[in-house]
């Protein structure tokens, strides 16, 4: 199983502004730029850790999942939330050879926990020995970050204001999230409530 994102977030959807803002940094100075791709640079690490920890994509963006087979043919769980749209669903066999199968055959079952990809009618598509299926969607909480949920927003900036603060640490303490953060993204968590989630 390999989740890879097609696409990094562009500059443009990192919320400079605010995280200055958040530092309390001064503006209207002529270094006011200085410090932007190391702000950026804590951003990301923030945006990172926080979809890790919670298995939430917060910016929309596209992904591409390979799996060896399906878990279940009945419906599989996909491995981050919450999912948007299946654009393409490939099935390669034990030779390489890609077949698409047509998106009308599936149909997306949304949930904030355990989005599904299922067939509109019987099982998916049988994936043969040796071979693999390969899914292409997009997931994300909001196209851009003024429309993320406000507990989400607020978390990425006080880790990533940790990060700044505290950018010449060699040692990390055991768990390395601060409570505040852990605590807003809490409810975001994926509840383990079956032997095997997300496989």
């Amino acid at each position: 199983m390999m989740l890879i994102e097609e696409a990094t977030l562009p500059d443009t959807a990192l919320p400079v502004d605010q995280f200055k803002a958040h530092l309390r940094q001064g503006s209207g100075f002529a270094e006011d730029g200085l410090q932007d791709a190391v702000i950026k640079g804590f951003l990301r690490a923030a945006i990172a850790a926080i979809e890790a920890r919670t298995g939430k994509v917060l910016i929309s963006r596209d992904f591409l999942w390979t799996r060896s087979g399906w878990r279940d043919r009945s419906g599989q769980t996909l491995p981050v939330a919450p999912v948007n749209a299946i654009t393409q669903v490939t099935l390669i066999n034990a030779l390489g050879q890609e077949t698409d199968v047509p998106i009308s055959q599936f149909r997306l079952e949304q949930d904030s926990q355990r989005p599904r990809i299922r067939p509109v009618g019987g099982v998916l598509p049988m994936v043969s020995l040796g071979g693999s299926v390969r899914i292409r969607f997009v997931a994300g909480f909001a196209e851009v970050w003024d429309a993320l949920p406000a507990d989400l927003a607020q978390a990425v900036l006080l880790l990533a204001a940790h990060y700044y603060e505290y950018r010449n640490e060699t040692v990390l303490s055991d768990g390395c999230m601060p409570f505040g953060v852990a605590s807003l993204v809490q409810r975001y968590r994926p509840l383990r409530v079956t032997p095997g989630y997300g496989q």
